[in-house]
C-alpha cells in the first residue's frame, strides 16, 4: 500500500470529538470529504471522515463512531495518511511525491534531480540537487514547462539568474 501523508492531528476541538489537523496538502478538496478513508499514526489505523470544515489555518474533522473528546484523544499528535490510489487528480496535476527523483532539464541539459518540494504559504519551491549545487526553482507554470512521468523528467524554462 502506498500511503501519502496529508497532515498531523495537533489537538481536539470542543467536547464532541472534533479533531484539529494542520495540513499543507495541496489537494484538500480531494481528501477532506465525507466518507473518505484516512489512516492515522504509524499503525495506520483506518477511520472514516464524518464531517469536515476549515477553521482558521486548521482542517477540522469528525470521525464516524466517535462522539466524545475522550474517544479521540488517542489520536492527538499523530500523522494522518490516505492511500495514493484514493486521490483522483485531473490531468496535469501531480502529487509532490510523484516528482521526487525526476531529472530536471534546462536548455536541453540535465541540471540535477528533484530532491524535495518545499511548501510555503505563497509559493512552493522545487529543490534540485546536482553534484556541485543545489537550486531552488519556483513551482509555477511559467517556469515548469513540462512534466513527463514516463520519461522521469521535468523541463524548465531558464530565466536569467535562476540557474
Amino acid at each position: 500500500m502506498n500511503y501519502i501523508k496529508i497532515g498531523k492531528i495537533v489537538n481536539t476541538h470542543g467536547i464532541k470529538g472534533e479533531l484539529r489537523i494542520i495540513s499543507t496538502f495541496k489537494y484538500k478538496d480531494k481528501i477532506f470529504k465525507n466518507n473518505m478513508e484516512i489512516y492515522i499514526g504509524n499503525n495506520k489505523t483506518k477511520e472514516i471522515i464524518n464531517t469536515y470544515r476549515p477553521h482558521k489555518q486548521y482542517d477540522m474533522i469528525t470521525l464516524y463512531g466517535y462522539n466524545n473528546i475522550n474517544e479521540v484523544l488517542k489520536y492527538k499528535g499523530l500523522n494522518v495518511y490516505v492511500l495514493k490510489s484514493d486521490i483522483n487528480l485531473e490531468k496535469g496535476k501531480y502529487l509532490d511525491e510523484d516528482l521526487i527523483g525526476l531529472k530536471v532539464i534546462c536548455n536541453n541539459k540535465e541540471i540535477g534531480n528533484i530532491e524535495k518540494i518545499e511548501n510555503y504559504p505563497h509559493q512552493d519551491l522545487i529543490v534540485v540537487k546536482s553534484l556541485q549545487k543545489e537550486y531552488l526553482i519556483p513551482y509555477v507554470s511559467d517556469i515548469i514547462l513540462n512534466i513527463n512521468l514516463e520519461k522521469k523528467e521535468v523541463t524548465i524554462k531558464n530565466i536569467k539568474g535562476l540557474i
